[in-house]
């Protein structure tokens, strides 16, 4: 985004108010953005930070489909990479709302289209949100199963960094597509190849690998 745009310039101020404990002058900021809005584009902007800011989780749920509503009006590249946050911000109003269906349709949009998102720690960070809503609302076919989760239990109680520096990002980011699979996978292969592993957990990682390859 240009941060020369005035709604963007806007929402920046809003930000740096969020962050140092300055809700009201937030939102104040963020509805100062939404009345400068010029079109579309900015407007969708404006939204979304207001969504930030509503005192209920219907009215969340409206500036969300505004953001949404507008970002479809666009229809171009400049918000391409906006689409997996905004199902992701509609998916997380949808659970709040007790709306499970709808918020379960939103995850699975949101997971559609993270690769979309600009790479890096932002994508990476969505990645894990959404599949950390797939696995709670039950609308993605995750391949780790409760033999892993054993596992990985283990390792963070014993504070195992090499283990969990190698398999963690591959399970959070775990959308339950193919390419997830593989990726899960490979995590798991080099790990067993280390044999860092007590013999116990080397042979349950084992199991679980096995399984995964059976489940391809």
């Amino acid at each position: 985004m240009d941060p020369r745009n005035p709604v963007v310039r806007l929402c920046a101020e809003g930000m740096r108010a969020e962050t140092e404990g300055r809700d009201a002058d937030a939102r104040e900021l963020f509805e100062q953005a939404w009345r400068t809005a010029a079109d579309d584009y900015e407007a969708c902007v404006a939204a979304h930070y207001l969504a930030r800011h509503q005192p209920t989780p219907r009215e969340t749920l409206h500036w969300n489909r505004e953001c949404l509503d507008r970002a479809n009006r666009v229809g171009d590249e400049r918000v391409t990479g906006f689409y997996a946050s905004l199902h992701l911000n509609l998916a997380r109003a949808h659970r709040d709302l007790a709306e499970p269906e709808e918020a379960r349709r939103h995850f699975a949009l949101a997971a559609a289209h993270v690769n979309d998102a600009p790479q890096g720690p932002y994508a990476d960070g969505l990645r894990f949100t959404i599949a950390e809503g797939l696995r709670e609302d039950g609308a993605g076919e995750q391949a780790a199963d409760g033999a892993l989760g054993d596992l990985l239990t283990r390792w963070c109680a014993r504070t195992d960094l090499r283990a969990l520096g190698l398999v963690l990002p591959a399970y959070l980011g775990d959308l339950g597509t193919e390419e997830d699979r593989t990726r899960l996978a490979t995590a798991l292969h080099t790990l067993h190849a280390t044999r860092w592993l007590p013999e116990e957990e080397h042979d349950a990682l084992g199991r679980v690998i096995g399984s995964l390859t059976t489940a391809a």
